[in-house]
């Protein structure tokens, strides 16, 4: 099973729509950022974070961004 058919099958049974190409593609920019400015364990959860924070991937992103800048 590929990354994309899990993710898929797991929204499905969770009842949530699989995010689509473009979102799956800001979700892992989101968690590099997060993964590289600190430890790996903050990628996970700053997507956590961004799902209920109600803010768009590009601004999570963006906010990622500046924190990794340092501000």
């Amino acid at each position: 099973m590929t990354g994309e058919e899990w993710v898929a099958a797991f929204a499905a049974e969770i009842g949530v729509a699989p995010p689509t190409q473009e979102q799956m593609d800001e979700i892992l920019k989101l968690a590099a950022i997060a993964a590289h400015a600190s430890e790996r364990i903050a990628a996970p959860i700053a997507c956590y974070l961004v799902g209920t924070s109600g803010r768009s991937l590009a601004e999570a992103r963006e906010t990622a961004k500046g924190l990794a800048k340092g501000g």
